[in-house]
């Protein structure tokens, strides 16, 4: 999903503190009974924090006894607030987890829903793997996927025609060549920033570099990557890292990438060509470009890529220290109904659900890579590699688009920070 670099943790203390409170009960009410849940959220003021009120106003409405307090928490300490709150007993019901990796980092603080939302309403949403033990759904998930994300590239068709480009770049080649022409025609080619979003002072990095990896790497190939087998500054990684920084160099970006807050602006105005980004964001340029702007597979390639980062990034867990934990789980059980599926797409994204429909074009555009094209499916690099090696790659990517650190040495201190690892995290 979008992601906020992963702050410190508390002590390792902290966490065990937090397990043992240990599961509090359902809090046994009747259907008619009232109840108030908490749901906390760090998703700013994107189309998922529009989705997640529109669904917790839909359920109550159906459900006029079950109101929900939704607080939007900062993004750059939302795990750490997370993990003290279940200290204090003073947390939320529920709570946006991200999956993959960071779902197990934290599963002490969250309930396992088998058994909680009935296996029929289970059976319906994709990705349940990634949110369970040993990535297998039958060990039960901790997490309620909420919609399948991807990272992507968005392009402007009016401004390819203005600069004469007939065809999207499908590898770093052609990509470069389309930036001369854009050039030409005065267009920044990619814009890079922050904007629009709560997850750092840079623009978030582990959207190129889970591409910078496709690039390389077959997807089972990227298991080598978190046991070592394939050291993180290993050359075939420095070779990738190196065509991605001179992007910049060959001007292909905007030169102020590491400070750039308006970078949403220039896309959607026209005085950019390309951005990469994620799902999170096609309403929005969407609504500002109609069907001028069309998805891309980011080309970070030697030959024509063929993968793309298509994943459930994130969902609703329900906190051990909640009191309602039944009333918690009906309210996901919800969010595998057909309504709640109208109320994702209504909100411009897409529903975990299986077979979910997307009424944007642009959004069915990502789910026709794979579904239509053969494009092979990837995690996002950044939910299934060591948090630990997250943080650290989060704070030096940004530095090697930026020109103020060679890919050599940001490699080198993602791979010390691996070699760091407690062995049993180096699987």
């Amino acid at each position: 999903m979008r992601k906020l670099p992963l702050f410190a943790a508390l002590a390792v203390t902290v966490l065990a503190l937090a397990g043992c409170a240990g599961g509090a009960s359902s809090s046994g009410t009747s259907d008619t009974d009232p109840v108030k849940l908490t749901l906390w959220h760090n998703f700013g003021t994107q189309q998922n924090a529009i989705a997640t009120q529109n669904l917790t106003d839909a359920y109550t409405k159906l459900h006029p006894n079950v109101t929900f307090d939704v607080v939007s928490q900062p993004g750059d300490n939302y795990f750490s607030l997370i993990q003290a709150s279940a200290i204090s007993k003073t947390g939320p019901d529920l709570a946006v987890m991200w999956t993959g990796l960071f779902t197990l980092k934290y599963k002490d603080l969250l309930v396992n829903l088998d058994g909680l939302v009935p296996a029929a309403d289970l059976a319906k949403v994709d990705g349940l793997d990634y949110v369970a033990d040993g990535f297998d759904s039958a060990n039960g998930p901790y997490v309620m996927p909420f919609e399948k994300q991807f990272y992507m590239g968005f392009y402007s068709k009016k401004a390819f025609a203005a600069a004469g480009i007939s065809s999207v770049p499908t590898n770093w080649s052609e990509l470069y060549a389309a930036c001369d022409k854009l050039n030409a025609a005065g267009i920044t080619p990619v814009v890079y920033g922050n904007g629009g979003q709560t997850l750092g002072a840079t623009f978030y990095t582990w959207y190129d570099a889970s591409y910078a990896m496709i690039g390389a790497y077959t997807v089972d190939e990227w298991a080598n990557l978190l046991n070592g087998t394939v050291a993180w500054d290993s050359q075939k990684n420095i070779d990738q890292l190196t065509k991605w920084a001179a992007m910049k160099t060959n001007g292909c970006t905007n030169s102020d990438v590491l400070t750039k807050t308006d970078n949403l602006e220039d896309f959607t105005s026209g005085k950019a060509a390309m951005i990469i980004d994620g799902t999170w964001d096609t309403a929005l340029f969407t609504d500002a470009m109609g069907t001028d702007v069309a998805a891309f597979v980011p080309p970070f390639s030697d030959t024509s890529i063929k993968g793309v980062v298509e994943f459930p990034g994130n969902g609703f867990g329900i906190m051990k220290s909640s009191t309602h934990q039944q009333a918690a789980a009906d309210f996901l059980a919800f969010l595998t109904t057909d309504a709640a599926v109208k109320i994702m797409d209504e909100s411009g994204l897409i529903s975990s659900v299986n077979g979910a429909k997307t009424s944007n074009p642009v959004n069915q555009e990502m789910l026709d890579f794979a579904g239509q094209f053969g494009f092979t499916r990837y995690p996002m690099i950044d939910n299934v590699i060591q948090g630990d090696v997250v943080d650290v790659g989060g704070k030096v990517l940004p530095s090697v688009l930026g020109g103020n650190m060679t890919p050599k040495d940001a490699l080198a201190q993602m791979a010390q920070a691996w070699n760091q690892l407690p062995a049993e995290q180096k699987k």
